[in-house]
């Protein structure tokens, strides 16, 4: 299956201040997940943005914060988005306007990212990881969630399948813009 715009949503998880300079290869995640957002906004994909108990965690980083724009941003204490009340009805009412993708991108990627792609293709959303767009402390882990991932029917890519599925053709603006991001 491949994304399509108009079905997908994209979730950012966790990217925070205190987080992610612990993370392995924290600059090469934030400048994917900055494309990602890029990418959601030209396309008109909705956006939504967890914070895991941003008291101790700090928020999201100040690099993102310009391409999150208004989407909305939920503190959780839970692992899972899903097990967030809020995320989960947010994430729902996409669902509900015929927005089954979930496009996730994130840290960590074997503890939050994982847990939350594990409960939405359990709900019955299509899950895509960006492999390239999430990380650990560790390789190993980010190996690991990779592997949990796809053992429970989630579509593992990067970036770059990302954005040319999501824009589907060449020859418009948006593509000009967004195929000079990943090259």
């Amino acid at each position: 299956m491949l994304l399509d715009a108009a079905k997908a949503t994209l979730l950012l998880v966790d990217m925070q201040e205190r987080l992610l300079p612990a993370m392995s290869g924290d600059a090469d995640v934030e400048k994917r997940c900055a494309i990602l957002l890029k990418a959601a906004r030209a396309l008109d994909v909705p956006v939504t943005v967890s914070e895991q108990y941003p008291k101790g965690l700090g928020h999201t980083v100040a690099g993102l914060k310009a391409e999150i724009g208004s989407a909305p941003v939920f503190e959780k204490l839970a692992f899972s988005c899903w097990k967030d009340a809020a995320i989960r009805d947010h994430l729902i009412a996409h669902h509900e306007e015929a927005r089954p993708m979930v496009i996730l991108a994130g840290i960590e990627a074997h503890v939050c990212v994982m847990q939350t792609a594990a409960d939405l293709s359990a709900a019955g959303f299509a899950v895509f990881a960006v492999a390239d767009a999430m990380s650990s402390r560790g390789p190993s882990s980010h190996a690991l969630a990779l592997d949990r991932m796809r053992q429970n029917g989630v579509s593992v890519v990067n970036t770059e399948m990302v954005v040319f599925e999501l824009l589907k053709q060449a020859g418009t603006a948006e593509f000009k813009a967004l195929s000079a991001l990943v090259r």
